[in-house]
This record gives structure tokens, C-alpha cells and sequence, in this order.
């Protein structure tokens, strides 16, 4: 791509962060014809709702090479020169299927390094992470998946040695959500003394724990044991108390997959989908049998090789996966209060973040899917398992067709929308010669403190808060849809359910709620409302003329920062005490 035609390129991000609901169209122009025709109605409508504006395009000869492209797609009520060119993915071997699939179905092109030039291309999604160097080269109109520095929240050592450290910072009762952990073999020394402590105190009963190497993923390699005698390691592994008292559904033991997306370290952006996995061991958990892994690992790796993978098992059904709205609208019907239960997730993925946050190297134009898998205990206490760097996008089943497509169509409605808004506020300053920001600073994405309005100019749009108020207290409920009665009725109709390691005939789970209708999905956020800011950052982040982050897109939703005050110490450098005393108001209010 010439850099001349960067402008046209980046205004035509929209079509990728618009869904097509109608048959998808093309132009047959002539090589010497007026381009006149124009595209179906209201495609210029959602360009405008989505603020963009085209302006009219130079025109140049056209050359050969372009005229065996694929047609360009022109904008309703737009100059007849103005068009748009579909954006560019770039791939390698290890990227996942869906997300080539879910971007052709959107009206992108594959890049083919024979045919383009090595930088014209928009987006770059693979699994493996991306070198500095591929980060301080990356262009203006180009995203990678990838943010440096985020493998310390992945790797199950570091995880463990950052959440210890915060503890340590800011007190054991906002860290309360991860199991006791060892790092091995440094703590070998600490693991054994509070083993055999335990033990002497516990008497006759048993202790579990749960041994996993810190670097491997999808089971491999864990142990689960109680005697000492069967603790084997022979590298870099993590000894964890291994909660025995899991929430059993049909006596099967479950963990949830929850998907976080990190627009922005700087400043610090966190959004959590609403939808999401619930995996299931395929047999019944059972204490006194440690070593079967089918009843113990809830990885879909392991189970879907097991021999009642393909059975309709009590309550779960056949496979080992529900979507998360159904697990929700399962606990509703035992009157659990599923909002609550998000807060604390909610509030476990920031503190979980905000571990690594302050030491994660700037890089713009990057974001980053992770993985949190949750163990819901029988007294409805999340616990954080850890943090997968690019989770699992694999089609096994109906349920991951059901919620990893569209979890992808939502990262690019969530990235490249923003993004276009961005990038083409940035070229109608320079067209205007109103941009007070240099260059270099353009390109960094920096954002400097007098670049901005003080934080007092901004304020909520929708209804004025007090500094101490939190969002997530004052905003509607955000909860997943509610899976159809029908299909709730027919998977529960007869049939005995377990809510915990115990038979369950006689109470029901421990939290209650005031069970309340199932309501829209809102965002927990409030919408903020912008002044003047004019400088580039990443999308999603304080860009848009001061714009504070957008709180939804599809099924995303906003969860840092939530109210004013976390917007204030997110800006020019993270105030971390200032975040976790606001986090603290929020957990004293919910107790209160």
C-alpha cells in the first residue's frame, strides 16, 4: 500500500466493525465510467451513527494492477469519489480457524505477501506472541492480538509470585480469591511444613492438593494427592490447595471460562464478556479416587476423549460444555443471586490485572484475549484457577460455535470501531491543521498531561455520582440472556439436581437472592461524556477528543475503570492505592 492511500484505507475499517445483515453486494464499474452507482440503503446511515465522515477522494489514473482487484465499495450520499477498500488480516499457522472465518465473513481480505506489500495489511492475529520490535514497527492503521508483557499473568509461577506480592501490598482481603500456592521447588520447604501442620490439625482427615507444572496447559502433567509419599516434581510447578468442596451440578464438577479483553494498559482498559464456557468433568466427582482425571479436570482436552463424553449425563446432557447464560439462568432457579456472583468476578479480573499492570511496557495499537477459568466452590466463592494466554478458539462442539464465533465478531466490533472513529478524527485534524500533538507523539500514541482537560471536565452522561460512588452499585444489572424455559424445563424435568458435594434434597445453595426478572444486557459502566482532547492513543482507551472508554460493545462489557475516580488514577500513569481503595468502598457497600 502506497502512503498515500492510507487515509482511504483506514476510513474503510468500518467494514469490517459493521456486520453485514443484507446479501452482500458488488459494484461493476466500468474502467472509464463515473462511479455513480450506489450500495444499498442505509449503510450511510450507519456510517454516520457510527461518526465517521468520508471526504471526497483525489482522484489519480487508475492502474491495470487495480483494475483486477476486487471492486471497492461506495458510500450512500457520499461524492462519487469516495471509496472504501476492505481491510487486511494477516495469519500465520497457529491462527485459529474461526478467527480467518468470522473476518472473510465480515469482508476482509487474507493478506498474500506475493500479491501486497509487506506492510499493508491491518490486523495480525496469531497465537504466539509478538516481538518488541514487531511492536515499536507496527503502523498506524495496524493491530496485533497480542500486548507485551502479559505472559507474567499466564505462566502459573508468576501469576502466584504477583498475586503474593499484592497481598502483601494491600492486605489479604481483597486477594482472598486464589488458593494457597507454592512455587517449587523454592517454597519446597514452606509446602512441607504447612503439610504436615495441616495434617498434625486435621487429625484423621484428609487434605488435597493439586500439583500442576507452571508452564504446560490443558491438564497436562497435573497430579492431584493427599499422602505426601505421592508428591512427585521434576521442574518449574506450582503445589496449590485443591478445593474439595467444588459446586457440583448432577454430582459433576464444573469451572467457568471467562473472556477478558485488555484494550489498554496505558491507560489501563478491561473488558469481560458476558457470555462465555462452562466445562464439565464427565464423570462424578469422587474424593477417594484422586487419580481419575475425568472426574477431577474439568479441561475439554481430557474429557472429550473420555468414554461418557458421548452420554447423556444427569442434568449436564451430552458433551462436557454449556454456554454460560444457561449455567446463570441454572443457579436463578435455585434463587442464587447471579449478580452478585458477576461483582466478585468482575472485581477478581481487576485485581487479577492490576497485578501486572503497573510493569507491562506501552504499545500501541495491540490488545489482549485472555482466559480466566473460575472454580465456583459450594458457598458460591469464586476462585481464580489462572489466566490462559490465547485461550482456545477451537470448534469442538455446537456450544463453541455458539460463543466462540461470536466472541470473535465482538473483538472486532470492540477494537475496529473505536478504531475508525480514531483514526479518522486524526486525519481530519491534520487535513484541518488543528492537531497541536507532533508526530512522533501521533505515532506513539502517547498522551501527555496537557494534552488533556483536567479530569474535572469529564462527567457521566447519564446521571451525576458522587466521587465515591461506583458505577457497577448505581448502573442496571448485567446479566447473560437467560437460556429459553423450554429448554431449562426439558433438561431439568425429573431429574435430581446437586448444587454441592453433598445430596442436596434438603437446601439448596447457601447465597440467596432476591430473585428478580431477568433483565437486558446493560453495561455496568456508565457512559461518560467528552470534551476536548486532541491527540491518538489505541482504541477503546481515553482517544476520542478525552472520550472516556466506550462501556459495550456486543456482548463485551466495560469493568475497569467503573466510576470517575478509577478513570482519574488510570490517566498519566496507573495510582494503584487509589484503585484498590476504591475497589475496597465497592466491597464494603456489597457487605453493607
Amino acid at each position: 500500500m502506497r502512503r498515500r492511500d492510507l487515509c482511504s484505507s483506514t476510513q474503510s475499517q468500518v467494514l469490517g466493525s459493521l456486520r453485514t445483515t443484507t446479501p452482500a453486494f458488488t459494484l461493476n464499474i466500468p474502467p472509464e465510467a463515473n462511479h455513480t452507482e450506489q450500495p444499498p440503503a442505509g449503510l450511510g446511515a450507519r456510517l454516520q451513527e457510527a461518526g465517521v465522515s468520508i471526504p471526497p477522494r483525489r482522484g489519480r489514473p487508475t492502474s491495470t494492477l487495480e483494475k483486477k482487484k476486487k471492486p471497492h465499495l461506495m458510500v450512500e450520499d457520499e461524492p462519487s469519489g469516495a471509496l472504501l477498500k476492505p481491510l487486511v488480516f494477516r495469519v500465520d499457522e497457529t491462527t485459529p480457524a474461526v478467527v480467518q472465518s468470522v473476518l472473510l465473513e465480515r469482508g476482509w481480505n487474507k493478506f498474500d505477501k506475493q500479491e501486497q506489500n509487506a506492510e499493508d495489511w491491518n490486523l495480525y492475529w496469531r497465537t504466539s506472541s509478538f516481538r518488541m520490535t514487531e511492536h515499536n514497527n507496527v503502523k498506524p492503521w495496524q493491530q496485533l492480538n497480542h500486548h507485551p508483557g502479559t505472559t507474567k499473568l499466564t505462566r502459573k509461577d508468576c501469576l502466584a509470585k504477583h498475586l503474593k506480592h499484592m497481598r502483601r501490598m494491600y492486605g489479604t482481603s481483597l486477594y482472598q480469591f486464589i488458593p494457597l500456592t507454592f512455587v517449587m521447588p523454592n517454597d519446597y520447604t514452606k509446602f512441607v511444613a504447612e503439610y504436615f501442620q495441616e495434617r498434625q490439625m486435621l487429625g484423621t482427615k484428609h487434605s488435597y492438593w493439586i500439583c500442576k507444572p507452571a508452564e504446560l496447559s490443558r491438564g497436562r502433567g497435573i497430579l492431584i494427592f493427599s499422602d505426601f509419599k505421592d508428591f512427585i516434581f521434576d521442574d518449574m510447578y506450582i503445589v496449590q490447595k485443591y478445593i474439595s468442596n467444588p459446586l457440583l451440578i448432577g454430582r459433576y464438577k464444573c469451572d467457568l471460562r471467562i473472556y477478558v479483553c485488555v484494550t489498554g494498559f496505558k491507560p489501563l482498559t478491561i473488558y469481560v464478556y458476558q457470555e462465555g464456557l462452562v466445562r464439565f468433568a464427565t464423570e462424578k466427582f469422587d474424593l477417594s479416587n484422586l487419580q481419575n482425571n475425568y472426574a477431577h479436570l474439568t479441561n475439554s482436552s481430557i474429557n472429550k476423549s473420555g468414554a461418557s463424553y458421548e452420554k447423556i449425563k444427569e442434568v449436564i446432557g451430552h458433551g462436557c460444555k454449556w454456554t454460560l447464560s444457561r449455567f446463570f439462568s441454572y443457579l436463578r432457579s435455585w434463587d442464587v443471586d447471579d449478580l452478585l456472583l458477576w461483582k466478585k468476578i468482575h472485581r477478581m479480573v481487576i485485581l487479577t490485572i492490576l497485578a501486572i499492570a503497573p510493569s507491562v511496557p506501552f504499545a500501541a495499537n495491540c490488545f489482549e484475549l485472555l482466559g480466566f477459568d473460575i472454580l465456583i466452590d459450594d458457598n458460591l466463592k469464586p476462585w481464580l484457577l489462572e489466566v490462559n494466554y490465547s485461550p482456545d478458539l477451537t470448534l469442538d462442539c455446537s456450544t463453541d460455535v455458539l460463543v466462540k464465533r461470536k466472541l470473535v465478531h465482538d473483538i472486532i466490533d470492540l477494537i475496529y470501531l473505536n478504531g475508525l472513529r480514531n483514526e479518522e478524527r486524526e486525519a481530519s485534524n491534520a487535513t484541518h491543521g488543528n492537531s497541536n500533538i507532533d508526530a512522533a507523539k501521533s505515532d506513539r500514541g502517547g498522551l501527555d498531561a496537557h494534552d488533556c482537560p483536567p479530569y474535572d471536565s469529564l462527567s457521566f452522561t447519564s446521571r451525576m455520582y458522587n466521587e465515591d460512588d461506583s458505577v457497577v452499585e448505581k448502573a442496571v444489572s448485567v446479566r447473560p440472556e437467560a437460556a429459553p424455559a423450554s429448554q431449562l424445563e426439558g433438561e431439568m424435568s425429573g431429574q435430581d439436581f446437586h448444587l454441592s458435594t453433598r445430596e442436596m434434597t434438603q437446601s439448596k445453595p447457601k447465597l440467596r437472592s432476591r430473585h428478580t426478572p431477568h433483565k437486558t444486557l446493560m453495561p455496568y459502566a456508565s457512559l461518560f461524556q467528552s470534551h476536548s482532547c486532541k491527540t491518538k492513543t489505541s482504541p477503546c482507551v481515553l482517544s476520542d477528543h478525552g472520550k472516556a472508554p466506550d462501556p459495550q460493545a456486543g456482548n463485551f462489557v466495560l469493568v475497569f475503570p467503573f466510576n470517575e475516580a478509577t478513570l482519574g488514577a488510570s490517566r498519566n500513569g496507573l495510582n494503584v492505592k487509589r484503585i484498590i481503595q476504591e475497589l475496597q468502598k465497592l466491597m464494603n457497600k456489597q457487605h453493607s
